[in-house]
């Protein structure tokens, strides 16, 4: 296995981890194979990205097939063939209106970018004074700087809090138990939710100071949080007649995730803004994005004159690599018709969420489309304790499935069957009644 040491892991308690190594070495379709050779179920999409499935036939050809062509060419005032067509197909898939893309490498990256943009679009109208961003209570959108700024995850927030940007602030996040716990999808309650835009946020800060507002359509990282009924439109409606932009990180919810292309569709409410990652390559090569209305892109095409109209980008925004593979991708999406696969699937994937309803320490259990979540009561100065021994114990058993705190998240690939969420559905039900 070689020496472990040198590698300082993401989001892992590294001595834990090396102590008892959970080793990829290689995965196919629903399965990773270990270093022991065992296999384990895929309940995750790895990272909620691998929507598509592991190590597909046209995926892993497109990125094979571009290495030998053209390894990397940079899109700073040269391109190549690759990067526009990837941008013409995201484009087709997204919600009318929403017609052009810049390339980043990852969903954080993205929400950056999207802030940037924001605050350029605001002053080039001339209106400078909107550089304030409202995100939302566990909402997560993503590591750097800016995104933490606007995500409202305590545990990130705490550990780098006096790096943060000031000119932020938070709605209230939607979750409530008392009023909205065991619910199938969306809540017919808690739409009010987002009039504290319009009563609290703007009547303190002005509208006039605020640039966007961001939020996932459902929360991931933060727990799968299900927006109630009639809430992302109120919010649309709000930021519509205060000139403030309304941004939606699809990261998660994109490509295919609640059987529409993006959520935005699913919900009939289109944003100014959409982020994307993760699923655009089924997780196979890095790449993200920003989507924008043609208004936005225009001003900045009119409004800077001769030269570069937006000082941003990354050295391997469009790279040639991850475009074959979003072109791979997307093809696997479009023949298999995999987009369709979360709304034939739905009443098995509810009724396997829900099933935990009375299970030892739940306490509330959500889902909508493929992604859902169940919640456990934490143990008593131990919070995530559960969780993370629900995800040990699974793992042993071969079957992965995400602890975000307590709440144990599922969200597997879109090429999955009814057998492989009885199998995930099955093990977490076992595993729970093993757990303290």
């Amino acid at each position: 296995m070689g020496n472990l040491e040198h590698y300082w892991m993401p989001y892992t308690d590294n001595p834990r981890f090396k102590l008892a190594p959970k080793m990829i070495v290689g995965a196919k379709d629903m399965h990773y194979r270990l270093a022991d050779g065992r296999e384990v179920l895929d309940g995750l999409a790895t990272l909620w990205c691998v929507n598509a499935g592991h190590c597909r036939p046209k995926i892993v050809e497109a990125i094979r097939k571009q290495a030998g062509e053209l390894d990397f060419a940079s899109s700073f005032s040269t391109g190549h063939p690759l990067a526009f067509a990837v941008a013409e197909r995201v484009a087709e898939l997204a919600p009318t209106g929403l017609d052009h893309v810049f390339f980043t490498n990852s969903g954080s990256e993205a929400v950056d970018t999207v802030m940037k943009m924001a605050v350029g679009y605001h002053r080039l109208r001339g209106e400078g004074a909107r550089t304030r961003f409202i995100g939302r209570e566990k909402g997560y959108h993503g590591v750097n700087i800016g995104g933490m700024s606007v995500s409202g995850v305590p545990v990130n927030r705490k550990a780098y809090g006096g790096l943060l940007l000031g000119g932020t602030d938070h709605l209230r996040h939607t979750h409530d138990l008392s009023a909205r716990a065991f619910v199938r999808g969306c809540s017919p309650t808690g739409a009010e939710l987002a009039d504290e835009l319009e009563q609290r946020i703007i009547p303190l800060h002005d509208a006039s100071n605020i640039a966007a507002v961001i939020v996932e359509p459902v929360s991931g990282a933060g727990g799968v949080l299900v927006p109630p009924q009639g809430y992302l439109q109120r919010l649309r409606d709000i930021c519509t007649r205060h000139g403030i932009l309304l941004i939606f990180d699809e990261v998660i919810c994109g490509f295919g995730r609640l059987g529409k292309p993006f959520a935005s569709q699913y919900f009939g409410v289109t944003p100014d803004m959409i982020t994307f990652a993760k699923g655009v390559t089924s997780g196979s090569v890095p790449l993200g994005g920003v989507i924008v209305k043609k208004e936005i892109y225009d001003t900045f095409m009119k409004s800077s004159g001769a030269g570069v109209q937006f000082f941003h980008g990354y050295t391997y925004s469009g790279h040639p690599l991850a475009c074959a593979a979003a072109l791979g991708t997307l093809d696997t999406y479009a023949e298999e018709k995999l987009f369709d696969r979360p709304n034939e699937l739905a009443k098995a994937f509810e009724d396997g969420v829900h099933s935990f309803k009375g299970a030892p320490h739940v306490i509330d259990c959500r889902n909508l489309g493929l992604i859902g979540a169940i919640e456990m009561a934490p143990r008593e100065g131990a919070p995530g304790a559960r969780g993370f021994e629900v995800f040990e114990k699974c793992w042993d058993k071969g079957v992965f499935v995400r602890p975000v705190g307590d709440n144990v998240a599922f969200c597997p690939p879109l090429i999955c069957e009814k057998k492989h969420l009885d199998q995930m559905f099955g093990t977490v039900a076992e595993v729970l009644r093993t757990v303290a």
